[in-house]
């Protein structure tokens, strides 16, 4: 598997994948989460313009995941309650991390990456996003408190320090 920069071109393929992402969260408790068709083209094409959209390629599969990733202050960070963060050093922040489930490990295969590109990642998900909260604890992420995303809505916020 390889992971590079998104382009336009992908964009029906994202949109595919993050369909296909949104009816497995909903099938595995977590239907709230991407609501009302998020994310949209304009949203996923503005992640390509900042040139922080990524996508992961199998072989003779073509892209099977897409993912926003920058290192960059996010926020909705500032404010974090219930807990701290680990540090406050410069990191590199993930979202929209959404897979056509047609290969394993493409998680860890994305988390791996990300953190040979910085040594602190935060990244957030919904209370009802189990399988993503199993994912993180299980990679070494530490869940710091909950934040408030741009939607209004709560989010546990995790980080992983390299130290």
């Amino acid at each position: 598997m390889i992971i590079r920069k998104s382009t336009p071109a992908d964009l029906p393929r994202l949109l595919v994948i993050t369909e296909l992402a949104r009816q497995f969260m909903a099938e595995t408790g977590n239907p709230n989460q991407w609501r009302s068709g998020y994310p949209t083209s304009e949203l996923l094409l503005r992640d390509m313009a900042k040139g922080n959209s990524y996508v992961c390629e199998e072989g003779g599969l073509g892209v099977v995941a897409t993912f926003y990733f920058g290192v960059e202050e996010e926020p909705t960070y500032a404010e974090l309650s219930g807990g701290q963060w680990l540090n406050d050093e410069p990191y590199g922040v993930i979202h929209r991390l959404a897979s056509s489930g047609e290969v394993r490990g493409v998680a860890r295969f994305v988390f791996d990456w990300c953190c040979n590109q910085v040594e602190n990642i935060r990244v957030d998900t919904h209370a009802d996003n189990r399988k993503m909260q199993e994912l993180l604890t299980s990679f070494g992420f530490t869940r710091c408190g909950v934040i408030i995303a741009s939607d209004g809505y709560p989010r546990f916020a995790y980080q992983r320090t390299a130290r």
